[in-house]
């Protein structure tokens, strides 16, 4: 039988508390990593405060650009609205992917056997005596 940590977990989605903070705002949409998005009140300033919840690890990279903007208030409605359509051009947004196995590693790089191309003869070593 598993224990369902969600609740209590603020790394994990939202806590209890989260959820009971989001009575009577509204949701304004969900992106394609399954993120929640939510709008109500104002704050110090007058705009519109902002949340997301995250399907799963509470990690920004995860956070699509454009609703970024939209969180930060760089664009005033949800992007559906605001932005133009997606070019066929445009690649999909990627997560954070350091400390994982897709990482991206640079030929000389210890996982990729430490050996890299030598020096073409245009650099000259330093060396304290010179």
């Amino acid at each position: 039988m598993a224990i369902n940590l969600n609740p209590f977990t603020w790394w994990n989605g939202a806590t209890i508390g989260t959820w009971f903070g989001l009575r009577g705002k509204t949701r304004v949409g969900e992106d394609e990593l399954g993120n929640v998005y939510y709008q109500g009140g104002k704050d110090t300033a007058g705009n519109p405060r902002r949340w997301v919840i995250y399907d799963g690890a509470n990690d920004a990279s995860r956070i699509a650009p454009e609703w970024l903007a939209w969180l930060q208030h760089t664009i005033d409605d949800v992007p559906d609205r605001a932005l133009p359509p997606v070019r066929q051009w445009q690649k999909p947004a990627l997560a954070n992917m350091t400390g994982t196995p897709h990482a991206y590693r640079p030929s000389g790089a210890l996982e990729k056997g430490g050996n890299r191309a030598s020096a073409t003869g245009d650099y000259e070593a330093w060396s304290p005596d010179a």
